[in-house]
């Protein structure tokens, strides 16, 4: 997944057909909770270190939150625990559950799919 979030076009590509993959199966807030927790590595300021890692908290990790993400009980309270005390890694646990959903199950269904095989006919 690393290399999917990368700044060539052809991996832009890539992404968006994935992301419109997960879309079609109901599961786009994996991607959504991935990349975000990617740009918050990002993020320079210990305030809004602060700010993003609660938002993304509210948006993905919390019951009930909009997008809230399939975890295991321990993943998000090992997340809620971090919170008191945000660092870069404070949604690794997560975050690495979640790639591993996506790497076992919607990756290799995507790699199957119209949206995969889309991606050849344009070339």
């Amino acid at each position: 997944m690393g290399r999917i979030a990368g700044r060539t076009a052809e991996s832009q590509t890539g992404v968006a057909a994935f992301h419109a993959f997960l879309r079609s199966e109901f599961s786009e807030e994996n991607m959504d909770f991935w990349l975000a927790c990617e740009d918050y590595k990002n993020t320079k300021t210990n305030s809004k270190l602060m700010l993003k890692a609660q938002k993304i908290y509210d948006e993905f990790v919390k019951i009930q939150a909009p997008k809230e993400l399939n975890l295991d009980s321990l993943s998000r309270e090992l997340v809620l625990k971090n919170l008191t005390n945000p660092d870069i890694s404070c949604f690794d646990p997560a975050q690495k559950r979640i790639h591993g959903l996506m790497e076992k199950d919607s990756f290799p269904c995507f790699l199957k799919s119209q949206f995969y095989l889309g991606l050849f006919k344009q070339s």
